[in-house]
């Protein structure tokens, strides 16, 4: 006995010591941050919820297995002496063997039970710091507070203590067994019964255990009882009726059944109590009976009859307060009362006049698509193979004066892209440390190649406006993972210059000192990296950076709230920072509709209330509460006081580039398809409901998404920031309105529904769609581009509001995917001026590579439509006037729509013509000289061969 106490003290202060290791390295780092008190808060919460837990857990248990050892065995144990002196018991098991294997079950429900407390560390503090809403249930009168903080908590008690019990009878049943107050004789029965005899194993149950097992029921079914005064409360989350909530049923027959529920239970828990102590098995068993009887009548039989025969011939005037109820507190939760909705006339007469009042929504009309673009980005100007653009934001800034819509990218540093002789521990860890700098450009502007003009580029940055950025170094991004080390002996590589490197120390705040012996063992253990311990580099100001990747480094400081899945990276005030929308949700609200599989989870009311800026730099995290009005963040703020800031606090700056998030604007644009309706009578027929349209993009159809521009709102003076997604009626492509947020001060975060007439059809995006592919010179071209290696794509379909008026924008991209031949290894990057592609393959028997090498996505039309009007065209100006039927005052329009018809022979050789220019390029690119000049020869013949045609054709008469 004293040796297992021994083993089990020795394990106890390695788990401690294991433990003190483990949190140390996350004390160090909050504290860097400066939310040591978030750290406390959380740790301390989720040790001493699971300690008492554990102890509660621990206390019943003691007292049952107490109560029980003083049970002795009815009947003598049968006893057979083992090698070890011990007897075995009626199951086969020695008597220290069944005390081992108790103990363990013991163990493994004790760290269960102790986890459950842990785990709902925020349950609680929520319950006890939980600040007030401003409305009350319809059925209840109780504030929305009682659902959202108290309701999860009384729930969670209830189920804990529940499990605690469940558990206790479980070992206390061993315990009887192990003791002989439970035992199970005629074990020879069982063979018996396996050779088809008549003879059974027989249980001998001590008549004082049995007593205590009643009374142990007898709390089970007192739980349970108060179970199901907490259903009556879930019922404002009920499915079963015509709407999400409470519906006729459950006001009428299931709050009445679990009252009755309430009051049978609580008699059933007494009659357990009476005979625990004077036992009297048939009132036992009848109330048994008579409990579980009531069970499926009150809760199953009898509401089932009343929703078939009372509420479903009679749906909608026995559901119409519930589902009044359902759309109001739908609205409420997604805030989508606060919606203003306005009458759009969308008119047919578009004038040169409009467009100039308009020029600044027509000079940020976005034609370049995150997804073309990002690889464009990666080929132009990701420089070297271990730099990488992650993806593409968009955002707005004041460019030479004018306010612009711009895409932008941070060039990060992608260490497991280095080549594998260079990914050694030094590179990963001590040399190779940051991405740098960013590249941007105008939504709307192209090169003569098809090609982004840039505004930002190259290492250093050139800038090609008014701006500055001082520390372009990024050491935190969406690419960051891992550790390094900064402020060491050995320089950082900065950015490549020629055909050197350029190298840098660290100069900033950020990262946990590494100075002492103690802190590089400790992070050594953390890491399982000795090369930390042992390492020759580190310096009295070395620093390691850890939990570097943004979406990571905000939630191991706030794990309560959910996060928008597009951080954003900002220029403001000459640094680099990362924007990281935070949601506060709940799927608790009453009445209210739940979303489904956001954030992992389901819910049924959300807030977009903090803002979270992250300095790419140093590290830095701020939270910025900009809805003070949401109870939730107020409980929070209540619980972490040193967490929050208010918004007032925020840069100017950074102000101005804060935007409404997407993944916040498509939960409530999906909830705003049903629930703009809010007659019951129209909501019940599903008379008016939306959809979000769809589109083609490249050559598949998909859910359209919603897109940032530049506007000029109906009725407002100035443009301005927003967010906009267009609706179209449920199975149908006419559009019938459109959504906007808005981004910019003094007016973010208001909402406008913009509804269109519905008597007359307005064109939806998949109707434009379809004109593009019918329009005969337009489908020609492209599916010319297609042909032989050339993939054309179709980007996202911009419906672009000009006043009164709509006009639809397409971009379409050419990418020439062609086989060449390169002779670097697998995995290597060429370079051909300032092209870079990168390729994978196997060598063939030449010890050359074939690789399939994906040319550069290049803008060479768009197409844009106004009412009955379609042109595709080499410019977006050019493409705008030509659907008016004008020039354009700087290009002449280049409309496919009214290209001259050529003779047969003439535009037969024009597909041969283009196909060997596209050959000729793509030859070009991947330096194939020799077949470069056989495609141009090919050329120059078939040009021959058309100006003969031509010459012919003009001297007929």
């Amino acid at each position: 006995m004293k040796r297992g106490w021994l083993i089990a003290l020795v394990l106890a202060v390695l788990v401690l010591i294991w433990w003190v290791f483990s949190i140390y390295p996350d004390w160090l780092w909050f504290g860097k941050l400066n939310y040591s008190s978030v750290f406390w808060t959380m740790l301390l919460s989720k040790f001493c919820f699971g300690l008492a837990n554990w102890l509660l857990f621990m206390l019943i248990l003691a007292v049952n297995l107490y109560v029980a050892s003083r049970f002795k065995p009815l009947i003598p144990v049968k006893s057979v002496r083992g090698e070890e002196g011990d007897y075995h018991a009626p199951l086969g098991l020695s008597v220290k063997s069944g005390s081992l294997l108790l103990g363990v079950i013991v163990l493994v429900m004790s760290l269960v039970i102790a986890s459950m407390g842990s785990s709902e560390w925020d349950v609680v503090l929520r319950f006890f710091h939980q600040q007030p809403f401003g409305g009350k249930d319809p059925i209840f009168d109780r504030n929305i507070a009682f659902y959202v903080f108290s309701l999860p908590f009384y729930l969670f008690l209830q189920s804990d203590l529940l499990t605690l019990f469940v558990f206790s009878v479980i070992i206390t049943v061993g315990w009887d067994l192990k003791n002989g107050a439970i035992q199970i004789t005629n074990l020879e029965g069982i063979a018996q019964a396996e050779a088809k005899q008549t003879t059974a194993p027989k249980i001998d149950i001590d008549p004082r255990a049995i007593r205590h097992l009643i009374f142990l029921g007898g709390i089970i079914v007192l739980l349970l009882s108060w179970g199901y005064r907490l259903k009556m409360f879930n019922l404002l989350y009920s499915t079963a009726g015509a709407a999400p909530g409470a519906g006729y049923t459950d006001v009428h027959v299931n709050l009445i059944s679990y009252g009755v529920m309430i009051f049978g239970s609580l008699a059933f828990a007494l009659v357990l109590f009476i005979s625990a102590f004077r036992t009297r098995k048939k009132l036992v068993w009848l109330s048994v009976g008579i409990w579980l009887g009531l069970i499926l009548l009150l809760t199953n039989f009898i509401p089932m009859v009343v929703q078939k025969t009372v509420v479903k011939p009679n749906e909608l005037a026995k559901e119409s307060p519930y589902i009044n109820y359902n759309i109001q507190y739908t609205r409420e939760a997604y805030n989508l009362n606060k919606i203003k909705e306005v009458s759009f006339p969308a008119g047919e007469k578009l004038t040169a006049e409009n467009i100039k009042s308009n020029q600044a929504t027509i000079n940020n009309i976005r034609i370049w698509d995150e997804r073309p673009l990002l690889q464009t980005y990666n080929q132009l100007q990701s420089i070297r193979l271990y730099f990488e653009f992650n993806d593409v934001d968009v955002d707005r800034y004041q460019v030479n004066g004018s306010y612009r819509q711009v895409m932008l990218s941070g060039r990060e540093l992608n260490v497991n892209a280095l080549p594998p002789q260079a990914n050694t521990w030094v590179n990963r860890h001590l040399i190779y440390t940051h991405g740098y700098g960013l590249i941007m450009n105008p939504v709307n502007r192209v090169t003569s190649e098809g090609l982004p003009d840039l505004l930002i580029k190259d290492l250093p940055p050139v800038i090609d406006f008014d701006m500055r950025i001082e520390h372009p170094e990024i050491y935190y991004g969406e690419k960051t993972d891992g550790y390094v080390l900064v402020k060491t002996k050995t320089e950082e590589f900065d950015y490549p210059k020629g055909d050197e490197n350029v190298y840098t120390h660290y100069e900033g705040s950020g990262g946990v000192p590494i100075n002492s012996l103690t802190r590089r063992i400790l992070f050594s253990l953390e890491f399982l990296d000795p090369q930390i311990l042992f390492t020759t580099s580190l310096g009295p100001e070395s620093r390691i950076m850890y939990n570097r990747r943004i979406d990571r480094r905000v939630r191991a400081i706030a794990p309560f709230l959910d996060y928008d899945g597009d951080p954003y990276l900002v220029v403001s005030g000459g640094r680099l920072k990362w924007i990281q929308d935070a949601y506060t949700t709940s799927n608790m609200y009453p009445y209210a509709t739940r979303s489904y599989d956001y954030f992992n989870k389901d819910l049924n009311y959300i807030r977009n209330s903090v803002k979270v800026v992250i300095d790419a730099y140093n590290g830095g995290v701020s939270f910025y509460v900009i809805d003070q009005q949401d109870p939730i963040v107020g409980t929070y703020s209540s619980i972490f006081p040193g967490l929050f800031k208010p918004f007032g606090e925020m840069p100017d700056d950074l102000k101005k580039h804060i935007r409404y998030p997407k993944d916040l604007f498509k939960i409530q644009a999906n909830a705003y398809r049903t629930y703009h309706m809010k007659d019951v009578q129209v909501f019940y027929n599903q008379e008016d409901l939306w959809q979000t349209p769809n589109e083609i993009y490249a050559t598949k159809r998909q859910k359209m998404e919603p897109y940032y521009i530049i506007i000029r709102l109906p009725q407002e003076k100035n443009e301005e920031f927003a967010l906009m997604l267009p609706f179209t009626p449920s199975n149908k492509d006419n559009m019938i309105a459109w959504l906007a947020a808005r981004c910019d001060m003094p007016d973010y975060g208001n909402l406008i529904v913009y509804k269109l007439p519905k008597d007359k059809l307005i064109f939806g995006p998949m109707q434009i769609e379809a004109r593009v592919d019918q329009q005969t010179s337009i489908s020609r071209e492209l599916t010319l581009w297609g042909q032989r290696g050339s993939s054309v794509i179709r980007g996202n379909l911009l419906v672009i509001p000009i006043d009164d008026n709509f006009i639809y924008v397409e971009p379409v991209y050419l990418q020439a995917n062609q086989l060449g031949t390169e002779s670097s290894s697998p995995g290597s990057s060429q370079t051909t001026g300032s092209r870079t592609s990168r390729s994978t393959g196997a060598e063939d028997s030449t010890g050359m590579s074939a690789q399939a090498v994906t040319a550069l996505p290049e803008l060479k039309r768009v197409i844009v439509s106004f009412g009955d009007h379609l042109v595709m065209s080499e410019n977006l100006e050019s493409a705008i006037y030509g659907v008016l039927g004008e020039a354009a005052p700087t290009a002449e329009s280049v409309s496919t729509a009214i290209a001259p018809a050529l003779p047969g022979t003439v535009s037969s050789a024009v597909s041969e013509a283009l196909e060997h220019f596209e050959k000729a390029k793509a030859y070009s690119r991947q330096g194939n000289w020799a077949e470069y000049g056989t495609e141009l020869k090919a050329l120059e013949k078939i040009l021959n061969q058309m100006a003969a045609e031509t010459s012919k054709a003009s001297n007929k008469p």
